[in-house]
């Protein structure tokens, strides 16, 4: 079998178990780690981080988060906010 090169569903996938494991750091590391490797960050791997952020009350990651979501022109939604408000 040959090696698979991560893509946004991968980083997607390990982005939303940091989530679920209230691994804040690991998500917003993630997120820095896509950009490096020039893979499309979506809403949902936005909204994913979000969500971690929040569930470990860390709200300033959460502002950088949000702030790195804009600058790249990333849709926010109603999932995003209500992460950001939570």
């Amino acid at each position: 079998g040959g090696r698979m090169d991560p893509n946004t569903i991968t980083y997607n996938a390990a982005v939303s178990a940091c989530d679920k494991g209230f691994q804040w750091a690991n998500a917003c590391w993630i997120l820095v780690e896509m950009a490096c490797a020039h893979v499309d960050v979506d809403d949902i791997t936005y909204n994913a981080a979000l969500s971690a952020c929040e569930k470990c009350a860390e709200w300033q990651p959460a502002l950088q988060v949000l702030g790195d979501m804009a600058g790249r022109c990333v849709e926010r939604n109603t999932i995003t906010y209500n992460a950001a408000v939570s």
